[in-house]
């Protein structure tokens, strides 16, 4: 029994010196051959272009509104100069942060990829971990872990390129480490922070979380260098500090400091134009996804809107991934939805078709018909779109309560007058003339005074009925009936 015991403690031994010998300058290293892939000769030359090398330290930038993802690339003078830009294959979820396991979210805010977070044994070809749950997160009690970026164009909840990508992005960040650099800043942000983009999601929930981001993502901006990134009462706050500092990340904001004044510049600049875009009438809306989306470069075009005099087709990028193993393909087919919400992001109800009736005004001497407002309403409606996907419902938010499993509203109902039948018409029957006495003045022409209602008659049963020629020939002809 001891040498058995003696027999395990080598073979725990021996195990511990080999996990050791995985760790090489801080990198995990590995069997498989994809980890050792190299920067392309062409990335190579693109970086040597711009001033940078393959050993400088890199930063990610990923928009998931615009399914990309950016490579920021150091130079000799320290500045982030922007290197490439990667169509994303597929994210899952909606805009907004990830908040519990399994929702499907991308989340969003500032995360740190470490050496140790890359994965060369994947089985989604290579990958790296973003390090969900930050300090953030974990401050609002997020949950949730295992967020990569990674290969196969499949998603749930994770930043997903094609395999090809991967390996050019793993490469790039894999040497970056090599270089030296301890831990690489992704910035994941909702969508570009232009000022379109603010004015139209300006009523989303999301907002204030949003503009938070935006501070940081302004600094990187203005400066092209790295942020500092910490929280502070459940919070981000940027370029205040480190936990090793004495203040800490908690120490008020240096107002004279010219990054924060140039950051500051830039958020009234573009505060600006959206109240410009927002007085020229730029509505409110939220942007709605079935799951995620992917770049328009992934997908094959399948719809086009004719124009009005039906001569020519727009075409419109959308419709089914051209894809073959991308996940949840039918999530892809429709594309976002944006739903116009009034100022407290609620949903814009659409005015439902009311039929009402003309009335004359009393002493007016004019005709009254009854009329409805249903031909106004249908001249309101769009024609149908031979191109476009059938919708069950009027509005946007039904289509995808639809999808969703929940029940789609039904169009209102239109009262309508059958134009091909007559109508009776009440008319008021002209007053009678007053009897005048012998020797008393005659009453004056002026316009009659109003009927009451109980006078009026259906001037069809007023009307003696004409003899018209059909009627003529059955009396001429015997039998005919």
């Amino acid at each position: 029994m001891k040498t058995f015991s003696v027999l395990k403690a080598g073979v725990a031994l021996v195990a511990l010196t080999l996990l050791a010998a995985c760790e090489e300058d801080g990198r995990l290293a590995s069997r498989n051959a994809r980890h050792y892939t190299p920067v392309p000769a062409e990335m190579v030359a693109l970086m040597s272009e711009k001033g940078t090398s393959k050993h400088a330290p890199i930063l990610l930038r990923a928009y998931k509104q615009e399914s990309e993802l950016e490579i920021w690339k150091q130079n000799a003078a320290g500045e982030y100069i922007h290197l490439k830009t990667y169509p994303m294959c597929r994210w899952s979820g909606q805009l907004g942060p990830k908040k519990k396991e399994g929702d499907r979210q991308v989340p969003e805010g500032f995360y740190s990829i470490t050496p140790a977070s890359l994965n060369p044994n994947s089985s989604f070809y290579l990958s790296f971990n973003v390090g969900y749950p930050n300090s953030y997160d974990r401050a609002h009690g997020r949950t949730g872990a295992h967020i990569m970026v990674h290969g196969a164009c499949s998603s749930m909840g994770c930043f997903s390129m094609t395999d090809q990508q991967i390996a050019e992005i793993y490469a790039i960040t894999r040497e970056a480490f090599a270089g030296g650099q301890a831990a690489i800043q992704l910035q994941s942000l909702p969508f570009r922070y232009s000022a379109q983009n603010l004015a139209k999601y300006r009523a989303d929930p999301n907002m204030p979380f949003w503009k938070m981001l935006k501070e940081g993502a302004d600094s990187f901006e203005v400066t092209k260098r790295e942020p500092q990134v910490a929280v502070c009462q459940r919070k981000y706050v940027f370029n205040r500090g480190t936990s090793s500092d004495a203040s800490g990340p908690c120490a008020p904001e240096d107002s004279s400091s010219p990054v924060v004044q140039a950051v500051a510049a830039k958020a009234a600049s573009d505060d600006k134009k959206v109240a410009e875009l927002v007085a020229g009438g730029v509505g409110a809306v939220r942007r709605v996804y079935k799951d995620g989306d992917q770049h328009h470069s992934f997908k094959s075009t399948q719809h086009a809107i004719a124009s009005e005099d039906g001569r020519s087709l727009t075409p419109v990028r959308g419709g089914v991934s051209r894809v073959a193993e991308v996940s949840r393909p039918d999530a892809l087919e429709h594309g976002a939805v944006e739903i116009p919400v009034d100022a407290n992001g609620k949903e814009k109800k659409a005015p439902a078709a009311v039929a009402s009736t003309a009335v004359p005004a009393a002493g007016k001497g004019a005709t009254g018909t009854a009329t409805a407002v249903a031909g106004a309403a249908a001249a309101a409606t769009p024609k149908a779109d031979a191109f476009a996907p059938t919708a069950t419902s009027s509005t946007p938010a039904s289509i995808f309560r639809g999808w969703m499993g929940g029940k789609t509203e039904e169009p209102a109902a239109v009262t309508a007058v059958e134009p091909e039948k007559p109508q009776p018409v009440r008319i008021p029957l002209p007053p009678k003339a007053p009897q005048r006495q012998a020797g008393s003045p005659a009453a004056p022409t002026a316009a009659a005074a109003p009927v009451a209602a109980d006078k009026l008659v259906d001037a069809t049963a007023a009307q003696p009925r004409r003899k018209g020629m059909l009627d003529t020939f059955v009396a001429m002809v015997p039998g005919w009936r």
